[in-house]
């Protein structure tokens, strides 16, 4: 196998992983719009994950690899947006 097709499988798999896990946001910030709600989760492990996946952002420029910058990029907004209906209802509390 010639190396210029290992790495194009080793960004397929990179690209396949980024695609699930930052998908996997999705319902949950769709539930969370559509009750207004976000009461059952952690707000600490919300503030934890955004930490590091903003961290893997960083990781991503300092190993100038687009894959984990664009893929942690969005999972970041999608953090944002449950962080939002996280943090309206704390401050209401």
């Amino acid at each position: 196998m010639s190396a210029i097709h290992f790495c194009s499988m080793n960004t397929a798999v990179g690209l396949f992983a980024a695609v699930c896990t930052t998908v996997s946001y999705v319902p949950q910030l769709k539930k969370c719009w559509e009750t207004g709600s976000a009461g059952d989760l952690s707000l600490k492990m919300f503030l934890i994950l955004a930490l590091g996946v903003a961290t893997w952002i960083v990781y991503g420029f300092l190993q100038q690899d687009i894959v984990i910058i664009i893929a942690n990029a969005v999972s970041l907004c999608l953090l944002l947006g449950i962080l939002y209906f996280k943090l309206r209802e704390h401050r209401k509390a």
